[in-house]
C-alpha cells in the first residue's frame, strides 16, 4: 500500500483546496478525533501553496483528457486506486501517528462519476460509522455526478468542493473538451442550498453513532464550499477572474475561492507572458484582493477595471487602491467609521476593531496604532491621529508608491522567485 500512497499522494498535489476551518465537533469520548474551526495542522508545498490534511487522490485512473491534468486518459503514467477501506486504514493509523487531524479526498474518473463517487461515499460511510472518526474531512465532488450520491455524501463530511478548473467556458472547451461549466455548477447550487440542512429520517446508515445508542443528527457540509481556478493558463485577466470570485462568492454562498498557479506539467500549453513575473506573484496578489472581498468590503469594480485589468505586481492591491484614490486620504483616526479604516494601508480587520473600541476611552497616539497592530510604514501615509501626523506627509503618488514598494521588495522578491516555503513529504515522518 506504499507504493500506492506514494502515487496518489504526489498525484493530488497540483489540488490546493484544503483549507479546513469553519467547523467544530468534539466525539464526546465515542470516537477517534476532534474537530475544530482552527485546529488543523497545515504545511506548504514547495510552491507556496497551503496545504493540510492526508491530501490523496482516491484514483488517478481518470476518463477525461484534460491538457492540463498530469493524470489526463493520455499520459502515460503509473496508475493505481485505492479501495474504501485502505482509505480508512491510512486514515486511522495516520491519526493515530499524530500526522493529521483529518482527511482531504479528491479523485480521478474510474468508469463514470457516479462510480467513483460511490466508492468515495463508502469510504467516508465507513470511517464515521465503523471507525467512529470524528475528525474533519473534506471531499471533491467529481461533477456529473448524481444529486442522491451527493445529498448522501454531504451529511457525512464537513467540507465539499466542485473545481470551476478555468475561468471561462471558452478556456474550459479548449483545455479540458470533456467538461462544462454546466455540469460544475449544478453540485455547486445543490450544496448551497443544502447547507445548514438537518439530516431527515433516523433510520438512514448515514448518521453518527452516538456512544449509548441512537444516532447524532447531521447538518449538510457544514464547513461550507469551496472551488479551485487554474489561473496563468489562459489568456483571462485578472480582472475577469476577480468577478467569476465575486460571483461564485454572491450566489453560491463559497466559503473560499482558490488559485492555483498554472504549472504545464504535460508540456503541451502555451502560456500567456507574465512580463518577467512567475505565476506565484500573480496568485499571491489574487489572494490578496480576494481577501479584500471576502473581509474589507471591497467590490471587483472597485480594485480592477476593463482599461486597468491586471494587478500591480510591485504593490498589494489594497495599497494600490489607496494610491489611486489618493484624494480619499489622510484619514482621521478618531473620526472614521470602521469601513474607512478598513481601506487605510496596514490597517486590517483585528486593528480597525481596536482603533474603534479603545478611541471611545480617550485619545489615541500614534503608539498605540502600533500595539493594536497597524502596520505604520504603510499606514503613515494615509493617517491622521488628533489632527497630527506621525511624518510630514507627502501626498505625492509616485513618492508613496515608491516607499511602500521599497518596503516590499523583499518579500515580493521571495514570492517572485520561489524562496518563500519548503516542502514537506509525508514520506519524510518516518511512516512504513
Amino acid at each position: 500500500m506504499s507504493e500506492k500512497l506514494r502515487i496518489l499522494t504526489d498525484a493530488a498535489k497540483y489540488d490546493v483546496a484544503c483549507t479546513s476551518s469553519g467547523v467544530d465537533r468534539s466525539n464526546k469520548g465515542s470516537g477517534l478525533g476532534d474537530t475544530h474551526a482552527c485546529g488543523i495542522c497545515h504545511t506548504f508545498a514547495a510552491d507556496g501553496r497551503c496545504v493540510s490534511l492526508l491530501k490523496i487522490l482516491f484514483t488517478n485512473e481518470c476518463i477525461y483528457d484534460c491538457k492540463y491534468c498530469v493524470n489526463r486518459v493520455s499520459n502515460d503514467v503509473p496508475r493505481t486506486t485505492f479501495t474504501p477501506d485502505e482509505v480508512c486504514k491510512l486514515t486511522i493509523e495516520f491519526y493515530r501517528r499524530n500526522y493529521i487531524e483529518g482527511l482531504f479526498l479528491s479523485s480521478g474518473i474510474v468508469k463514470n462519476p457516479n462510480h467513483t463517487m460511490s466508492l468515495i461515499y463508502e469510504a467516508i460511510w465507513k470511517l464515521r460509522n465503523i471507525h467512529h472518526f470524528y475528525g474533519y474531512i473534506h471531499v471533491k465532488v467529481i461533477p456529473g455526478t448524481s444529486p442522491e450520491i451527493i445529498e448522501k455524501l454531504g451529511f457525512l463530511v464537513d467540507r465539499m468542493s466542485a473545481n470551476l478548473e478555468l475561468p471561462t467556458q471558452e478556456s474550459l472547451s479548449e483545455l479540458a473538451p470533456n467538461k462544462h461549466h454546466k455540469n460544475i455548477i449544478t453540485p455547486m447550487k445543490q450544496i448551497k442550498d443544502g447547507m445548514g440542512h438537518l439530516l431527515p429520517g433516523k433510520n438512514d446508515g448515514y448518521y453518527y453513532p452516538m456512544k449509548y445508542g441512537g444516532y447524532k443528527s447531521s447538518k449538510f457540509v457544514p464547513a461550507g464550499q469551496s472551488t479551485q481556478m487554474i489561473i496563468g493558463a489562459t489568456r483571462e485577466t485578472d480582472y475577469q477572474i476577480l468577478n467569476v470570485t465575486a460571483t461564485l462568492y454572491e450566489k453560491f454562498k463559497l466559503k473560499r475561492v482558490f488559485y492555483s498557479g498554472f504549472v504545464d506539467v504535460n508540456h503541451n500549453i502555451e502560456a500567456p507572458s507574465l512580463g518577467g513575473h512567475s505565476i506565484l506573484l500573480r496568485e499571491h496578489r489574487l489572494y490578496q484582493a480576494d481577501w479584500l472581498l471576502r473581509y474589507y468590503g471591497f467590490t471587483a469594480g472597485e480594485l480592477l477595471s476593463k482599461e486597468k485589468p491586471n494587478f500591480n505586481m510591485a504593490l498589494d492591491p489594497k495599497c494600490d487602491w489607496a494610491i489611486n484614490h489618493i484624494e480619499q486620504f489622510p484619514v482621521e483616526i478618531m473620526r472614521a467609521d470602521y469601513y474607512t479604516l478598513l481601506r487605510v494601508p496596514g490597517i486590517g480587520v483585528k486593528s480597525a476593531k481596536r482603533i474603534v473600541s479603545a478611541r471611545r476611552y480617550g485619545k489615541l497616539e500614534f503608539s498605540n496604532l502600533k500595539k493594536m497592530g497597524v502596520v505604520l510604514k504603510r499606514a503613515a501615509f494615509f493617517i491622521t491621529c488628533n489632527g497630527k501626523t506621525m511624518m510630514p506627509l507627502n501626498m505625492n503618488q509616485d513618492y508613496i508608491a515608491r516607499s511602500i514598494a521599497d518596503s516590499d521588495r523583499k518579500n515580493t522578491y521571495a514570492i517572485d522567485n520561489n524562496i518563500t516555503y519548503t516542502q514537506m513529504n509525508i514520506f519524510d515522518m518516518g511512516v512504513n
